[in-house]
């Protein structure tokens, strides 16, 4: 077998089979395949497709092309997925929440990736936790503290490492049966029990309408119970900002206001649904609802919080930050509202605009490597449906120069819509698959 067999296949409008999936996961491991061989497959892909069972051969040689974990712990060992949005933090809630309860969560993530924020990146701008870690560090912080949210090693997924770096450069990174794989193999060499997704539809997510994102939570579903991880997907909305506040520290302070009981909000619908789902699947909860009663009441006694806070500590950051967190977290030297040029209802947010406002502040990245500013962003965002007057303020910018700050107020005027008539608030959550 060789990659020019196979892409000859995918030239001739062929799918390839079982084994010739696995063997070319395994080149793109240990460098059989050129990145030139790795762009042909990934484009072939996207124009012949997979069959449900290809999909399912691609994810799990993907998986064992490195390391897969497995755990020797009491209870089961659980995890969430996002596909992505705008200040959505859920899983610095919903991680700790879960080992309230007592699952075991070794929560692998990711950075930011084009407007939408990244949860490493939010654990990050608490000083001195770093989330890249070994195996060993890992194993001692889950036995700890039940959580932990780190980076993947170089030893996770590395043909899923090497094909998204070419997918990247090539256009091809919309494919389904791709983001499957890709998302998918990283989870599952976690040693995962149980899994849920939450799928996001609406102007802040990837999936702009509910026909890709009903086409994705169900191609997600059906390859990882397929690959023997029970999973449920949850089709949440993102047509404005799951919390009023988009940048890294300023996610993380929204964070902690829910765990220490100031606010709850849309975050804990979000938490409860994603949560009950499974705890039910697990067995630590009779049904999908009881399970999200349990994680309010995790959340809502301190019980999450104490949880993140010992997680916090082990992963190198302070003591005492639970207690103290509005001392630690970094601020931006320019705080300056935006007020409206004209009252009316909030009828519409361009999330996506919104992203990519924080983006341009220096809160995410345009390259791989640009270092990131924690500190920038937006907070007090308005929510739709919401009455404004002529002045009053549609979010507030974090800025570190004035110009800067500026430019940001634009964006966010433009991607903010008002109209005359009252619009109603979309349903959080939208349907659940698998």
């Amino acid at each position: 077998m060789d990659a020019r067999g196979i892409l000859g296949k995918l030239r001739h409008q062929q799918s390839p089979d079982h084994d010739e999936l696995v063997w070319f996961a395994r080149a793109l491991a240990d460098g059989r395949v050129s990145d030139a061989q790795a762009g042909a497959f990934a484009m072939g892909v996207c124009q012949v497709g997979l069959s449900d069972a290809g999909r399912v051969a691609l994810t799990l040689a993907m998986r064992d092309s490195g390391q897969v974990l497995s755990w020797d712990v009491n209870g089961p060992v659980l995890d969430k997925h996002s596909t992505g949005g705008v200040g959505d933090c859920v899983s610095l809630i919903l991680a700790p929440a879960l080992a309230a309860c007592g699952a075991y969560v070794p929560m692998i993530s990711g950075r930011g990736l084009g407007h939408t924020g990244g949860t490493l990146d939010k654990m990050e701008a608490i000083p001195g936790v770093s989330t890249q870690m070994d195996e060993a560090q890992l194993r001692q912080i889950i036995d700890r503290t039940g959580c932990a949210i780190v980076g993947a090693t170089g030893d996770i997924a590395p043909a899923d490492k090497r094909l998204y770096a070419v997918r990247d450069v090539t256009s091809t990174v919309d494919s389904m049966d791709l983001i499957t794989a890709s998302i998918l193999s990283k989870k599952l060499a976690a040693g995962l029990q149980g899994l849920v997704l939450d799928v996001k539809v609406g102007s802040g997510a990837f999936m702009k309408d509910i026909k890709q994102a009903q086409m994705l939570a169900n191609a997600l579903t059906k390859t990882a119970n397929a690959s023997g991880c029970k999973t449920t997907a949850i089709i949440s909305d993102m047509s404005q900002p799951l919390v009023p506040s988009l940048g890294n520290a300023l996610e993380v302070a929204e964070v902690m206001q829910v765990l220490t009981g100031q606010t709850e909000g849309p975050i804990v619908s979000v938490c409860a649904a994603l949560g009950g789902v499974l705890l039910a699947n697990a067995g630590l909860a009779d049904d999908v609802e009881k399970g999200a009663d349990a994680i309010c009441r995790a959340i809502r006694d301190g019980r999450a919080a104490e949880r993140f806070g010992k997680m916090i500590t082990e992963m190198g950051g302070p003591v005492q930050f639970v207690e103290n967190w509005t001392r630690f977290l970094p601020e931006a030297t320019i705080i300056v509202a935006i007020p409206a040029s004209e009252a009316g209802y909030v009828s519409a947010i361009d999330g996506e605009a919104l992203g990519m406002a924080v983006v341009a502040l220096g809160g995410g990245r345009m390259l791989e490597t640009d270092q990131i500013n924690t500190a920038v962003g937006l907070s007090e965002v308005v929510r739709l449906g919401t009455k404004v007057a002529k002045g009053d303020p549609l979010a507030v910018i974090h800025a570190v120069r004035s110009e800067d700050a500026e430019k940001a107020a634009k964006a966010v005027r433009s991607a903010i819509t008002l109209s005359d008539k009252p619009v109603a608030s979309p349903e959080l959550i939208i349907e659940r698959v698998g």
